[in-house]
């Protein structure tokens, strides 16, 4: 005798991959706001780092400087 249940095995391999993908993402996303607090904390001590930001960010520049913007190629594969 066979009974089918919402908690089969399929149900529960789903749970589990949904879990793990769910942790990846966890971790991923702490590692983003660790970078961004270390970021942040250089930018509120630190002129240059605010002027490093502004340019790299925003394409912001000097009065007396040209910008140029070198963009590169997707690889082929």
């Amino acid at each position: 005798m066979v009974f089918i249940d919402q908690k089969d095995i399929l149900a529960g391999f789903e749970s589990r991959d949904k879990l793990n993908k769910l942790q990846k993402s966890e971790q991923h996303f702490k590692q983003l706001i660790t970078e961004s607090q270390i970021e942040l904390d250089l930018l509120k001590n630190n002129a240059q780092s605010i002027e490093k930001y502004a340019r790299e960010k925003y394409m912001m520049k000097k009065d007396n400087e040209d910008l140029f913007v070198v963009k590169s190629l997707p690889e082929n594969k």
